[in-house]
């Protein structure tokens, strides 16, 4: 079950610039015709081929990342008039090339946006206007901010990349050089430009007086390419960046003779940081009840990282600009390091990575300062804290407001940490200028692209133990629905493989599954080692896991008794031991719900076990809300009553007890749920999804409430806390 869902191996797998010249022509006539197939009828041949070959740049991480790069093709468009307007099709913004379909090009009148070209000066917002109102279909999406660049350019199909391969060439202090040595005189070599109305400019005129060129390196950005046809651009492209590889690859990396610090080590380090880390570049949300933003944090751990964090010239050549100023809105311009981490020493550890990121915050505040002149009408400026750090001994970890922009972050650090290291075997980095990076970072159109309404529960985590039976089910759909990141725990088995499948499926990364055992010590502490492994830390624990038992007292088998005791009571306590170093390591509070019973309030004969231990564990809620307030950690208790089931997914408590209740009363298993329907002063049924209601209230902080329970049974008046 570890296997199946430990997170350490997702992290650090990642794609590396290889030794030596690896780029793969990957067209294939045969699938071409299977996407004209697919997509000419419809939307033309032309653009079906354009999909084809935009894919095989997308599947590739050496030449763009999460949405990067841009195509286009130029063709016609017939309107309502029935008239043929020339039109290109040009990548939306922010659309991943390697899952692109025809909704991910956007159609415009090329011939208004080719006038553009006669304007000296065209600001980035009059820009988008222009494109949004020369699009064909309203409901497009945005294009590309490059989008004037491929309209200006004449070629009928045209690629864009940010390759590592061309990015090593262009980002080292004498780049041209080494460009023209790497590919020859074939290629025009175009200054730092800032992308948008004068990149466009500066790339049309530059192919106006070279035709005949295979293709514009853009110093500091990447590639451009061209063609009649679409395979024509694409082997022009697969060609340079292949010559480049094989340049590069003159020059190896000169290996370190120490070996960097193994992994187990760098793991066990990332469990002691992440949490502290975590907790210090959360941004304050102005909020009294949700005082902080929160973020995900993924570590980059692999040879390549820690063989350059651990190196002498690593803090040298890692705290330089960024490769390409498209990751900056990722990123940021530079990355925080930290000399020397006091791992064995978590209290000065925790005042050394406070004091690090404090200085990181104060320097960004500065930096805009300096630049704000140069600040766009209605931009504001990004929170000061990091993206990413990195630290000698563990490799870089990197932030963001959920999984996917960690992600990001995360693999752009990858490529970019790797292309840094391949420059500094060829020669000397040198990188943008601080003005021209301010003015990527804060360019309207890229901000455009983190645009969004956060979900309530966005950038926390949330752990649910006892998560595959029915309350525990609707307790992680309820807060994956708000936004929420959520490891699912339980014991190993099916019913906890099939839940994480489910809920996978409909909500994607922002689910792992842990196996983990409430009685166990050492589960517990491996199980919360594993999200912090996944995720950074937690905000949000669920203590859901429990067992039932029919017997009465007289009969009582004292076994049985101590294994409830051992699950509904011990699990209880084993949880909140375990879970209050690390809400007090992230210093950002957090909630704590205990789902208990109604039988806490309102025992039943023969039912001795389960109302006693559950009793017990909502005593130690009621405690823990007591000491964990200073933590700002809130805990509060739920208690339902008489949840069959979620869905499809039945109660293992009513799996125990229903029987004996259907027996005694004489009703099968509908008329036992109707039984209990009835009893209550609503007469309503209780769902798995009333229980995640009451969760979701705790847990989104609707009142300033901690030491409270609130009722899921319908009304039920001798089970009313009090």
């Amino acid at each position: 079950m570890m296997k199946k869902y430990g997170c350490r191996t997702l992290q650090c797998a990642l794609p590396f610039f290889k030794e030596g010249p690896e780029m793969q022509n990957r067209w294939s006539d045969k699938e071409a015709a299977e996407f004209i197939a697919r997509y000419g009828k419809t939307y033309g041949d032309d653009l079906a081929l354009r999909i084809y070959s935009a894919r095989f740049l997308g599947v590739e991480p050496e030449l763009v990342l999460h949405g990067g790069g841009n195509t286009s093709v130029k063709g016609i468009h017939t309107n309502i008039l029935v008239e043929k307007i020339p039109a290109i099709f040009v990548k939306a913004s922010g659309y991943d090339m390697a899952s692109i379909g025809p909704e991910g090009f956007a159609g415009l009148d090329l011939e208004p946006l080719k006038k553009l070209r006669g304007l000296s000066e065209l600001a980035d917002e009059a820009m988008l206007n222009e494109l949004r109102i020369n699009l064909f279909d309203f409901k497009s999406a945005t294009p590309s901010i490059e989008a004037l660049m491929h309209a200006f350019l004449p070629p009928k199909f045209i690629d864009h990349t940010h390759a590592d391969a061309i990015l090593a060439l262009t980002n080292q202090a004498n780049g041209e050089k080494v460009v023209r040595d790497a590919l020859g005189d074939g290629v025009i070599i175009l200054k730092y430009v800032k992308p948008g109305f004068k990149l466009a400019k500066a790339a049309a005129d530059a192919y106006d007086a070279n035709p005949n060129a295979k293709g514009i390196v853009l110093m500091h950005h990447g590639l451009i390419t061209w063609g009649d046809t679409a395979r024509e651009s694409y082997d022009a492209h697969i060609a340079l960046v292949a010559r480049a590889e094989e340049h590069i690859s003159k020059h190896p990396r000169t290996k370190r003779h120490e070996i960097p610090t193994p992994f187990s080590v760098a793991w066990d380090r990332y469990a002691k940081v992440a949490p502290i880390l975590r907790g210090l570049v959360a941004t304050e949300s102005g909020n009294a009840d949700r005082p902080y933003h929160k973020v995900i944090l993924l570590p980059l751990i692999n040879d390549e990282t820690l063989e350059l964090v651990d190196s002498k010239n690593g803090r040298e050549l890692a705290l330089t600009p960024s490769v390409t100023s498209d990751h900056l809105i990722r990123t940021k311009a530079l990355p925080l390091w930290v000399d020397n981490p006091q791992y064995d020493d978590i209290p000065k550890l925790k005042e050394q990575l406070a004091k690090a990121v404090s200085d990181y915050a104060k320097e960004y505040d500065a930096y805009i300062v300096r630049n704000i002149s140069r600040m766009p009408p209605g931009v504001k400026p990004f929170d000061s804290k990091p993206r990413v750090i990195l630290l000698p001994g563990l490799g870089a970890i990197c932030a963001g407001r959920d999984t996917k922009g960690a992600t990001v972050a995360r693999d752009i650090t990858a490529h970019a940490l790797n292309v840094k290291s391949r420059i500094a075997a060829m020669g000397i980095y040198k990188g943008l200028s601080e003005a021209e990076l301010f003015d990527m970072e804060y360019l309207p159109m890229q901000h455009a692209k983190l645009a969004k309404k956060d979900a309530p529960l966005a950038g926390e985590v949330a752990v649910v133990t006892g998560a595959a039976g029915a309350i525990g089910a609707g307790i992680c759909r309820g807060l994956l629905n708000n936004g929420c990141h959520v490891a699912i725990t339980d014991l190993p088995g099916e019913r906890l493989d099939s839940l994480v499948d489910e809920l996978k499926a409909a909500f994607g990364d922002r689910v792992i599954g842990v196996a983990l055992d409430v009685t166990d010590v050492g589960s517990v502490k491996n199980g919360l080692k594993a999200v912090s492994y996944a995720w950074g830390g937690f905000d949000i624990t669920v203590i859901c896991a429990g067992v039932a038992h029919v017997s009465t007292l007289a009969e009582m088998d004292l076994d049985a008794f101590r294994r409830l005791e051992r699950i509904n009571t011990e699990g209880t306590l084993l949880v909140l031991r375990e879970i209050a170093p690390i809400y007090e390591a992230q210093g950002t509070g957090g909630d704590v719900i205990v789902v208990t019973t109604k039988n806490v309030f309102a025992p039943g004969a023969g039912f001795g076990a389960y109302s006693a231990t559950k009793a017990a564990s909502h005593q130690l809620a009621r405690i823990a809300s007591l000491e964990f307030a200073k933590m700002d950690v809130r805990v509060n208790m739920v208690s339902p009553d008489a949840v069959f089931s979620d869905r499809d997914r039945k109660s293992g408590l009513w799996a125990e007890v229903g029987p004996e209740r259907m027996r005694t009363r004489g009703l099968d298993e509908k008329g036992l749920e109707e039984y209990y329907r009835n009893r209550n002063l609503l007469k309503v049924r209780v769902t798995a999804d009333h229980v995640a209601n009451a969760v979701l209230f705790f847990a989104t902080r609707q009142t300033p409430t901690t030491g409270a329970t609130i009722p899921v049974d319908g009304g039920l008046p001798d089970a009313t806390p009090r």
